[in-house]
């Protein structure tokens, strides 16, 4: 294939969210590097389905108006599903030494490609640039953890790898197919190999937290599914850079709950008891934890009661799936 002279390739993985791919590509476009050494590359994961056309059309419209400097170009995601597929359909379409990612809901300081090259050049392989989530005073429970983004030693919101790199380690593992772990685990493969990752807090994207439904928390635990398979396959690094140890109070309340009506059948009343004042402590501390620092808004103080009382189960639940799927001991 033949590499044009350009710095950088912007890969950037969209799935129906049109005004914010708008928004993304405004800055993208107003890049301080010059138009005639980068381009963008949009990766639809919607291509074939409703909606598709239009996102479709905007990026055609953007490249008009950019008259090609940046060049933008739309790729139709239709082999895979999921942010990984999508962004490998992206950079292997590619034309530069450098893929940068970032998501369809950033928006990309005016420095970020020049900062995030100049980093690369220190030797560095890959780099992982700073994202910002403006938050307010009191965020929800919901907004405070999607927030946990922005302290991510490496995340697909905004890092930059060298293209060599990521050909050797194969890309991003496609069966990560939601947004959840797929950053990590393409973090954990290139040290493995051998390459460093640095960071920048000058390349940075500017992240706003979107708006969620009630009890979001719940509908989330589904993504510990992916945890199983980050685990299986990089142990050593997801004990030290994710999580140490198992959570081991989900287990206590999951036992506590269990416990209750069996101890209850026997009567066995003592026994009754303590398991029900330790379901009690597990979840009500769990759901100060969730409060404390965060809303105090009514709805929010019911919305930690109920979903502390529904995550430990529905976690460990998510976790065993995980760990038959992928056929790996995951406490």
């Amino acid at each position: 294939m033949n590499v044009a002279p350009l710095d950088v390739t912007v890969v950037v993985a969209t799935y129906r969210r049109p005004l914010l791919l708008a928004r993304c590509l405004d800055a993208l476009c107003a890049q301080t590097l010059a138009g005639d050494r980068y381009e963008i590359v949009i990766a639809d994961d919607d291509a074939g389905h409703d909606g598709a056309e239009h996102t479709r059309s905007l990026v055609e419209a953007v490249d008009r108006r950019t008259g090609g400097a940046p060049a933008v170009r739309y790729v139709a995601v239709t082999a895979t599903q999921g942010p990984a597929g999508a962004r490998n359909a992206g950079w292997r379409t590619s034309r530069a030494r450098v893929i940068a990612f970032t998501d369809d809901d950033t928006i990309p300081e005016s420095s970020w490609l020049e900062a995030g090259l100049g980093a690369l050049r220190s030797g560095y392989y890959a780099i992982g640039g700073a994202i910002r989530m403006p938050l307010p005073t009191r965020p929800t429970d919901y907004e405070r953890d999607a927030a946990g983004l922005s302290q991510a030693e490496f995340a697909t919101a905004n890092c930059f790898v060298d293209r060599t790199a990521l050909a050797t380690v194969g890309g991003f593992d496609e069966r990560f197919t939601s947004a959840w772990r797929e950053d990590s685990d393409l973090h954990f493969a290139l040290l493995e190999a051998g390459y460093r990752v640095g960071r920048s807090s000058d390349a940075a994207v500017v992240h706003p937290v979107r708006p969620a439904s009630f009890g979001v928390s719940l509908s989330q635990q589904r993504k510990v599914v992916f945890d199983a398979l980050l685990f299986k396959k990089h142990r050593a690094l997801y004990r030290s850079r994710i999580r140490r140890s198992p959570p081991w109070l989900y287990y206590a309340a999951v036992a506590a709950l269990l416990s209750m009506p069996a101890a209850a059948a026997e009567r066995a009343w003592p026994l009754a008891t303590i398991a029900l004042v330790t379901w009690l402590a597990c979840t009500l501390g769990f759901a100060l934890t969730r409060l404390t620092g965060t809303s105090h808004r009514i709805a929010h103080v019911v919305e930690m009661l109920w979903t502390s009382v529904a995550i430990p189960p529905l976690a460990l639940w998510w976790r065993l799936v995980g760990a038959v799927r992928y056929r790996v001991v995951f406490l």
